[in-house]
């Protein structure tokens, strides 16, 4: 199976809520480095992860992440 390629607003959210990267991070218990990762499409974070940081920005965890080519 091909490895699945995944897609993120997690930078658009974390903007729409009027947070830095290192705030964010502090939110979810990682480094601003991670952050920075995940929003750059370099990092795929865990599904806790993922929902940890759907909580923080208010979003639902589909409005966040989706599989490259399936939106």
């Amino acid at each position: 199976m091909d490895e699945l390629e995944i897609d993120n607003r997690v930078k658009l959210a974390r903007v729409e809520k009027g947070l830095t990267q290192e705030e964010l991070a502090d939110l979810v218990g990682v480094t601003r480095q991670t952050i920075g990762l995940i929003e750059a499409g370099k990092y795929n974070p865990t599904i806790k992860l993922c929902l940890m940081l759907a909580r923080a920005t208010g979003k639902d965890l589909d409005g966040l992440f989706w599989i490259r080519g399936e939106r």
